[in-house]
This record gives C-alpha cells, sequence and structure tokens, in this order.
C-alpha cells in the first residue's frame, strides 16, 4: 500500500492557488479541467517531496449559476507540512495576507486556514527554533 493523495474541496481554483502556491509555497504537479464533467483538478506538492500531494478539487457552478457551499468539520483535521524557517514561512504567509491562528510561539509549529477553511499544520523541521518576537508574544486567533 502507498499513500497518493489528500483531497480538498475548494470554490475558487485561482485564489486557492494562490494560497497554496504563492503564500504556502507547494508547487502544482498538473491540472486538468474537465469539460464533461464540469470541474478542474490541481494536483500539489512541496518541492521536497512531490510524493506527498494535495488534490484540489474544483466542481464548477452548474448552467443556472449556482454553486456547491462547502461546510468543513472537525473530523477533517488539518494538513501538516514541515518547513525549513518556521518564522520566514510564517512571515511569508502573512505577506500574503494569511492570518496565523496559532503563531509559533514556541519556535515549532504553527496553523493557518486556507481560503477554505482547510486548517494547515506547519512544523518546524529538525526540532524547535529559539522563541522569538514578535511570535512569542502573538495572541491566537479564531481557531484552527
Amino acid at each position: 500500500m502507498k499513500y497518493l493523495h489528500t483531497m480538498v474541496r475548494v470554490t475558487d481554483m485561482e485564489r486557492s492557488l494562490k494560497f497554496y502556491c504563492d503564500a504556502l509555497g507547494l508547487e502544482v504537479l498538473s491540472r486538468k479541467d474537465n469539460e464533461a464533467g464540469r470541474y478542474t483538478l490541481a494536483f500539489l506538492a512541496a518541492p521536497a517531496d512531490r510524493e506527498a500531494q494535495v488534490e484540489l478539487t474544483y466542481n464548477w457552478p452548474a448552467p443556472d449559476g449556482t454553486a456547491e457551499t462547502y461546510s468543513g468539520g472537525r473530523n477533517f483535521g488539518h494538513l501538516a507540512y514541515a518547513v525549513d524557517d518556521i518564522y520566514a514561512t510564517c512571515r511569508r504567509l502573512m505577506e500574503h495576507g494569511v492570518t496565523i491562528n496559532r503563531p509559533p510561539r514556541d519556535g515549532r509549529m504553527a496553523f493557518v486556514r486556507s481560503p477554505d477553511n482547510i486548517s494547515i499544520e506547519l512544523l518546524q523541521k529538525d526540532g524547535s527554533l529559539p522563541p522569538a518576537e514578535p511570535w512569542t508574544s502573538m495572541p491566537n486567533v479564531g481557531s484552527w
């Protein structure tokens, strides 16, 4: 058995790609628009680990313009990524307008949410960085 990917439904593919690629740092491995099925798929992965993939699925609106809505549940949990520098990663996310819901006060762990409210856990690779400002004083925001 081999892990292949996790599928996440998104409501706006371009907005989601800006989050997952531009802000979070994943790369698009492939993208396919299926006219007959009325959906778009994009497979993403971290540059250093193309094996662990996230599949973004965008279901196109119906011909009358109505679109599906998704309500997230805590039963999904979160996606998790190890990062080389958690402070630099959180700084880049903030520069892209992303709220850091659980700041890396301990130099080890942070949580953010995607545009579709998917929880993303960021973990410092190889242990913790020394605690540093502004992170140590930053409060939690919302839920993660």
